[in-house]
């Protein structure tokens, strides 16, 4: 039986020395202490790159800190960044049915992929396949289908503005505009719960809101 979280006031900053010890605890876990350390300043920062957790909004090059992130954005960069990797071998050894019994956790910290990979349904394990194969076989099953609409391109949130860019002109040059993301699947519990509970299956805030919160604060009112 999982031990019941503890909620208590907290009193201590957010940040400081504790949230800095963290950070380095996040780099040294995925063997990226150096290599982190570079490239945390540069997260969030004109030139730089976005945080891969978030949606911070870069700053002005001249209002821009030396430091522009949280510990979560630290531990996201560091599981990007990671120098453990996830071989043939590892599918080798573990059956996809038995990697879904693990947490998303478990499998994150397995580190990332160096191969292309086709699962088998006959063996239940990813096999290493040449990209020009995978290719292939994807340019056969979309050949395969009765009409474009039938396929839908699926794009993630966390993938450049350049790539999703591309991937929209490969799919509309197939004859198709089915661009699910992944908002669809974060949201779909937003969609289906709040409607029953308060009649309506989004945030009720609106931007005007919003505009006149931040106009009252400057005020002082």
């Amino acid at each position: 039986m999982s031990k019941k979280p503890r909620i208590q006031p907290y009193h201590e900053p957010a940040g400081g020395w504790g949230a800095t010890a963290a950070t380095f605890e996040h780099l040294i876990e995925q063997g990226i202490l150096t290599k982190g350390t570079l490239d945390l300043p540069r997260m969030n920062k004109p030139c730089g790159f976005d945080c891969p957790g978030c949606g911070w909004p870069d700053p002005s090059p001249q209002a821009a800190e030396p430091l522009v992130f949280c510990e979560n954005g630290a531990k996201a960069l560091a599981w990007e960044a990671t120098e453990r990797r996830v071989t043939p071998e590892f599918f080798a050894e573990h059956t996809v049915s038995s990697l879904r019994e693990r947490s998303d956790y478990w499998l994150e910290q397995q580190g990332r992929l160096t191969h292309p990979m086709v699962y088998n349904p006959t063996t239940d394990h990813y096999e290493p396949i040449e990209w020009t194969r995978a290719f292939a076989q994807i340019a056969e099953t979309l050949k395969s289908l009765s009409t474009p609409d039938e396929a839908d391109f699926y794009t993630s949130g966390r993938s450049s503005n350049e790539a999703a860019f591309l991937y929209r002109l490969m799919a509309r040059e197939f004859g198709t505009n089915n661009f699910p993301d992944c908002s669809n699947f974060c949201h779909e519990p937003t969609s289906q719960g709040l409607p029953p509970s308060i009649g309506i299956g989004k945030g009720t805030c609106l931007l005007e809101d919003a505009v006149l919160s931040n106009q009252t604060s400057a005020r002082g009112t």
